[in-house]
């Protein structure tokens, strides 16, 4: 029986814990055993699970990274004892996601996996891998890790924060170090968008190819009880315009939807906005109806099928997912063109706009009420039901596990 070893900041919980947990499901469905090591929370999961360290090791890590700016590079101890771990389980795939979250030793691992040559798939979610410091750097517009210097980071004090010392340029050399010392890599982006970051970085000497996010198109289809949803929400108007957000913030489109308040009349368009927060409610304009965050996939895909239009005005994204969930449930997309946001769409399931281009926002928005959302039901079900099924996307993880490990 193959071996499948996952490494993940969490499991089953957090988007990409359960990306994790799922493909760790569908492996075992076709024949292989299962591990993931994660490096927080207490996750239920079908796999073998290994924590890597303990709550100790995290603020630890978190300390170093905020004094020194040395993320990825405390938790040396607990790196040393999951590669203990990893020698005796001998799995025939290492899958990589974010390694960054204060949780494991990047250059004691990489080391490790180059010496050893196990075959590793590593799913890329954000641009962290390949910079001196951040996660996402659209918003700050810094590129300077294209001519490989992050000499001066404008973005220290975002994840992964440090509060005094900057020391990008030796992080991205160290990184790039460690990171191009396996050969037997293949990365996997989210969108390819990310695939051709990745091309222009130093991890170009790797195998690059795109897998897409999936979601649950069972869970996430067109619901029939819309009146009753708007209802509940206060919603009257005879257009609603949906955001759905985990943590609503400037690089999620906060802004752009109080400014569109303002530009749309209130009597026509309901402005709903999902996963505010008591703080950010405080802020916002009165006439935005406000839903707290729901753990409920059921309920919001009642919300999404409610709304006339979902918008997503976001200022940097790899592949949102809230795009596919929209579609899914039969409902047009309208997003700023922002890192693979786009990529999701065609223009019979929305419209993409120039980002923060709010005159071309509103006119989208407006072309799609007035031509109704009956006319893109069926092509936005379509696209997301052919590409973004999830089950369909983790099998072709396994596939390559397949490909990798015979060869």
């Amino acid at each position: 029986m193959p071996t499948l070893f996952q490494i993940n900041v969490t499991c089953n919980w957090g988007s990409t814990g359960r990306i994790a947990e799922e493909i760790g499901q569908v492996a075992i469905q076709q024949g292989w055993d299962s591990y993931i090591a994660y490096g927080r929370g207490k996750p239920v999961s079908k796999s073998h699970l290994i924590r890597i360290g303990n709550d100790w090791d995290m603020y630890e890590h978190g300390l170093e990274t905020r004094i020194f700016d040395n993320h990825g590079l405390a938790s040396r101890r607990a790196t040393r004892k999951l590669i203990r771990q990893i020698e005796e389980i001998r799995p025939d795939i290492i899958h990589l996601h974010n390694i960054h979250g204060y949780y494991i030793n990047y250059q004691i691992l990489f080391d490790y996996l180059a010496k050893r040559e196990i075959p590793v798939v590593w799913t890329l979610h954000d641009c962290w891998t390949f910079t001196g410091h951040c996660a996402h750097f659209a918003l700050a517009g810094c590129y300077q890790w294209k001519n490989e210097e992050c000499l001066h980071c404008k973005y220290k004090k975002s994840y992964p924060a440090s509060l005094f010392l900057s020391r990008a340029h030796r992080n991205f050399l160290e990184k790039k170090m460690a990171f191009t010392a396996p050969k037997n890599v293949t990365i996997v982006t989210v969108s390819h968008w990310l695939e051709e970051l990745v091309k222009q970085s130093f991890l170009s000497c790797h195998q690059v190819k795109t897998i897409n996010n999936g979601i649950d198109t069972q869970i996430f289809a067109p619901k029939q009880n819309i009146r009753e949803v708007r209802k509940k929400m206060g919603v009257c108007q005879p257009y609603m315009l949906l955001g759905v957000a985990s943590v609503w913030e400037a690089s999620k489109g906060i802004f752009d939807f109080v400014k569109l308040r303002s530009l749309l009349p209130c009597d026509q368009y309901a402005i709903v906005m999902v996963g505010v927060d008591d703080k950010t409610a405080k802020d916002l304009p009165k006439d935005i109806v406000i839903v707290k965050r729901t753990n409920n996939v059921e309920e919001l895909a009642e919300i999404y099928s409610a709304a006339d239009v979902f918008l997503n005005p976001t200022w940097q994204d790899s592949f949102p997912t809230t795009n596919l969930e929209a579609m899914a449930c039969g409902t047009p997309v309208v997003t700023y063109c922002t890192g693979g946001s786009p990529e999701s769409l065609t223009t019979e399931t929305g419209k993409v706009v120039a980002q923060g281009d709010l005159a071309a926002l509103v006119s989208g928005v407006e072309e799609i009420c007035q031509k109704g959302k009956e006319a893109y039901v069926a092509a936005c079900r379509q696209r997301a039901v052919e590409n973004y099924n999830k089950e369909d996307r983790y099998m072709d993880y396994i596939k390559l596990y397949q490909k990798n490990a015979e060869g």
